[in-house]
């Protein structure tokens, strides 16, 4: 079982970092605007914190998922999402991909 302070504090710089490109105007790989995207991923976020908080542990399917979903749209010159995603991967316990 993860520490729930783990938990919130790595989900929070994600949310932060998620905050901050969309303050930014951060596009997408097709050159417009990612706001939209950026949104739904704070949405997800905020939603599997909670689940995860009161689990005690990260869903390892939920952070795979979220990853793939975010490489598909996020520019390869941010990489702080991906980056922060990795942190909470980093809480997900051992599985089979």
């Amino acid at each position: 079982m993860t520490n729930a302070s783990d938990i919130e504090t790595a989900f929070d710089a994600a949310r932060h970092q998620v905050r901050r490109a969309v303050a930014a105007g951060l596009v997408n790989l097709k050159g417009e605007s990612a706001r939209e995207q950026l949104e739904q991923l704070e949405f997800r976020l905020q939603t599997e914190r909670a689940k995860a908080i009161q689990r005690g542990s990260v869903d390892l399917d939920w952070v795979q998922k979220t990853i793939r979903w975010t490489v598909e749209w996020a520019p390869e010159s941010d990489i702080t999402i991906l980056a922060s995603l990795g942190r909470i991967a980093r809480l997900a316990p051992p599985g089979f991909s």
